[in-house]
């Protein structure tokens, strides 16, 4: 059983920044990623048709006899977490908590902005797992869909790229938050924009960072930690484009990524 791979799910190709985390936290786990790429995004999509989704990337993963199943979407932590734990027979890691956790731990004054999908900031998911752990803290919260076109496009540190994210982070910033959550697996790759836009002040949380920490934690609770000390094997599926998927995906996953099938 330990021996079995991690499973990690996401509506596209953001949640290899998880898988990124996963394998940096925990080099000897074997890992199977599977992005729904004919169906994506699901951020701007009814809860309803994203928890039909979360259900069936569920199956796939479990089809392939995971030890554990990652949900790597934002969009489906805040919306159908429960699904896919009701669905699976292995322990169910979301990217909600771990990121919400940490924010309001690092936090002085108490003043925590969220950056995500319209979906994600629409369900506030955050603000309530923020305030579950301190119900003093202020959260403010605010959608920026334009960040995941500029990435996939690879305009990481463009002058348009800075531009839309001035926009996007002055409202959090006259609200004196001290603490920014990155609710989005493809934000990460923007993170120097977004800390030089906030002029170096702000403490960035990387969701996904939080929860290669909750992961491991979570293997070590089910005795699930693989003991190998083998380079392990990453495998990667898709719903659509494998190409496409495999040309951007380098840049989230900071490796090559190998052969990207479709299921």
């Amino acid at each position: 059983m330990t021996e079995r791979p991690i499973g990690v799910f996401d509506s596209g190709i953001g949640g290899l920044t998880v898988v990124r985390a996963l394998t940096r936290r925990l080099p000897h786990e074997n890992i199977v990623y599977y992005g729904d790429t004919a169906r994506v995004p699901y951020g701007p999509k009814s809860p309803q048709v994203v928890r039909t989704y979360a259900a069936e990337d569920t199956d796939v993963l479990l089809a392939h006899k995971v030890k554990m199943i990652v949900v790597a979407c934002n969009t489906v932590s805040a919306v159908a977490l429960d699904v896919v734990q009701k669905r699976s027979r292995v322990p169910v890691v979301g990217v909600i908590v771990p990121g919400a956790e940490t924010a309001a731990r690092v936090t002085r004054k108490k003043r925590i902005g969220v950056i995500g999908t319209a979906g994600t900031v629409r369900s506030q998911a955050y603000d309530h797992a923020i305030r579950r752990v301190d119900p003093t803290i202020e959260v403010f919260s605010r959608a920026c869909p334009l960040f995941v076109p500029l990435v996939e496009e690879g305009w990481i540190d463009h002058k348009a790229t800075e531009m839309i994210a001035r926009e996007y982070l002055f409202p959090l910033m006259l609200e004196k938050i001290d603490t920014l959550v990155l609710g989005c697996t493809h934000y990460p790759l923007l993170r120097e924009v977004i800390g030089r836009v906030l002029k170096g002040v702000v403490t960035l949380v990387d969701s996904g960072e939080a929860t290669a920490v909750a992961v491991e934690e979570a293997l070590e609770t089910h005795g699930l930690k693989n003991p190998s000390t083998l380079r392990p094997n990453l495998s990667f599926y898709v719903s659509d484009i494998p190409h496409a998927f495999s040309e951007i995906g380098e840049r989230f996953l900071g490796q090559k990524l190998g052969v990207v099938k479709k299921m």
